[in-house]
């Protein structure tokens, strides 16, 4: 048996990058995964990939009607919700004097919003069958500052106080809810602000000499979501290859 057999999961931005590791991950320990992304094309080559133990769905993040739908979707399809991947996000660069507060807004709605709402959504199912595993997405950017994210930043310091919050309210319930912070990572998302240049700079910086990988990431998810961490709760992990383990003078 797998490790995360009996689990129903919805991993949103899964159609690629980190989302669509996690997503492989849960299948291959057992899963059944409700792909969740408004990336289209993608999401369904990676369901068509998986097998009839995944199946992908057009979703967004901010929107409740959007997450009303899926939930029910998922809990007819595969049955009740027991495990949420709150992983969709989008990163923006800009200094906080020059990026517009339209930007910054949009940077927050998808984080932020989505990953509130995503808990929102799936905590009613969670409470009526015994409990589940929420696992939010962070970023190192939610346990330290850096320049030029200010808007990123804050919203992931929002998911990571956000988890910690849920956690005390839910934890009764059955319902736990953990962080994951990964450092810089190797994905799309990441590629799109300076390709090879921005991994091999990154790399200089982590104490492992490298920057990430998805295959890095979803180990952390796979445990969160299985019963091995059934005393886990509110808890926040940093998959960074050390970055998070020093100060201003290190490095």
């Amino acid at each position: 048996m797998g490790r995360l057999a009996g689990k129903v999961a919805i991993v949103t931005g899964a159609a690629q990058g980190q989302g669509a590791e996690i997503a492989r991950a849960f299948v291959a320990e057992g899963a059944l995964v409700e792909l969740a992304d408004v990336n289209e094309a993608d999401g369904k080559e990676l369901a068509e990939e998986l097998g009839e133990t995944a199946h992908f769905t057009r979703h967004d993040v901010t929107d409740p009607e959007s997450w009303q739908r899926l939930v029910a979707d998922v809990n007819e399809r595969f049955g009740p919700v027991n495990v949420l991947v709150n992983n969709a996000g989008i990163l923006r660069f800009g200094e906080i004097d020059k990026m517009s507060l339209e930007e910054a807004q949009l940077v927050w709605s998808v984080n932020i919003h989505g990953c509130y709402l995503g808990m929102q959504a799936v905590v009613p199912t969670m409470k009526k069958n015994g409990g589940g595993s929420i696992v939010n997405a962070s970023s190192v950017e939610g346990l330290g500052g850096m320049g030029s994210v200010v808007a990123y930043c804050g919203s992931k310091w929002a998911i990571r106080g956000m988890t910690k919050a849920a956690s005390h309210e839910l934890g009764r319930r059955g319902i736990r809810v953990n962080s994951v912070h990964p450092g810089m990572i190797d994905t799309p998302m990441t590629r799109v602000h300076g390709g090879d240049a921005a991994m091999e700079y990154g790399a200089t910086k982590v104490p492992m000499g490298r920057v990430g990988t998805p295959v890095d990431i979803a180990p952390t998810y796979v445990f969160l979501a299985s019963d091995e961490s059934g005393y886990i709760t509110g808890a926040e992990i940093a998959v960074d290859g050390g970055v998070t383990a020093t100060h201003a003078f290190g490095g």
